[in-house]
């Protein structure tokens, strides 16, 4: 019986975050370890281009994710871990996508429409103005990166589900015309996976400004944890847990019995920089040995490259056949064959 295909795509826009982590990669890791399910990690690099023209910033983001995903213990060997960039099979598969989906769907997404949205409210007399084709058309892209591995479950947050809709609509399309070569994919969301709080008691997000990086040095993890915001209710003040953007954090790394004390320390009253100094020695000892791992990984940029190209060698041992079985469905094929 053939594995289970997931696959899963990482955006390299900036450093990974202690939301990234919690979020996305640590439930990740652990699913690359079942060997029932053969699953496809890879560095959207190309998706990168979209939002970052500034090409040593592109670069130097793809050897940290790529890093941290290592360094925090994703298996290479059971997973296939590789660049976006490294399959050229993928662009390929863009284009061909890109001839059968309709301008009406691309229009219909959130991204694009929310530029829009921008542009008008700004009072421009160009509802398009400084919107790329890329911006525009990436949900194309993102399409081929899922239909090219046959990947029936994608784990996504819910502002990505429209993305996977739209990827099995242009899959079904594609089959009307072609034949079933395209599995249609569904995308699988966690509810239970923990939403991060940042320095400002917003979501933690690049986009906020409010993250703190997962591989800090300890004195500048620290010194992060320290300006969380809080209220300013005295030490003995009895604290709801379920508003505190502290136990937020220490919740997604303590384990299950320091939680409920620490429900009971804040049911008793404890103050803020108690608590923020338990959290900060709490999530250190979650990272201290990845960290260590990170800075080794970082050091040796040729290692992690081996991976990379490791990885494309494996995942193209897929793309490679699959776009043959796609170009002669769609006649792109030697005459006559």
């Amino acid at each position: 019986m053939s594995k289970e295909i997931v696959l899963t795509g990482i955006t390299t826009t900036g450093t990974p975050h202690l939301g990234n982590y919690v979020g996305a990669i640590r439930p990740a890791i652990e699913a690359s370890r079942n060997q029932d399910v053969q699953s496809f990690y890879f560095l959207a690099d190309y998706h990168s281009l979209i939002k970052c023209h500034d090409p040593e910033r592109v670069n130097h983001s793809s050897m940290e994710v790529a890093a941290a995903w290592l360094a925090l213990g994703l298996d290479a060997d059971n997973a296939i871990f590789y660049r976006q960039s490294d399959i050229p099979e993928i662009l390929e598969l863009t284009w061909i996508l890109t001839c059968m989906t309709a301008k009406g769907l691309m229009n219909r997404a959130h991204a694009y429409k929310a530029a829009v949205a921008d542009n008008e409210t700004a009072g421009s007399r160009d509802p398009d103005q400084g919107i790329s084709m890329g911006l525009f058309s990436y949900p194309i892209l993102m399409a081929a990166d899922i239909l090219m591995f046959k990947a029936r479950k994608v784990p996504v947050g819910r502002d990505q589900v429209q993305h996977i809709e739209m990827a099995r609509d242009i899959a079904l399309r594609f089959n009307h015309h072609f034949g079933d070569l395209l599995v249609p994919p569904e995308a699988v969301v966690d509810e239970n996976t923990a939403v991060l709080t940042g320095l400002d008691g917003r979501k933690m997000s690049k986009s906020y400004n409010n993250t703190i990086p997962l591989f800090l040095p300890e004195k500048n993890l620290r010194k992060l944890i320290m300006k969380i915001k809080t209220d300013t209710s005295p030490p003995e003040a009895p604290k709801d847990p379920e508003s505190s953007s502290l136990f937020s954090l220490y919740q997604a790394f303590a384990g299950a019995q320091a939680v409920a004390d620490m429900r009971r320390r804040y049911a008793q009253g404890i103050s803020w920089g108690e608590m923020k100094q338990i959290l900060f020695e709490t999530i250190n000892a979650v990272l201290s040995e990845p960290r260590k791992r990170y800075q080794e990984l970082t050091a040796d940029p040729a290692y992690i490259e081996s991976v990379l190209r490791q990885g494309a060698r494996r995942a193209r041992e897929y793309s490679l056949p699959f776009l043959a079985s796609i170009r002669h469905a769609t006649g792109i094929r030697p005459i006559g064959g």
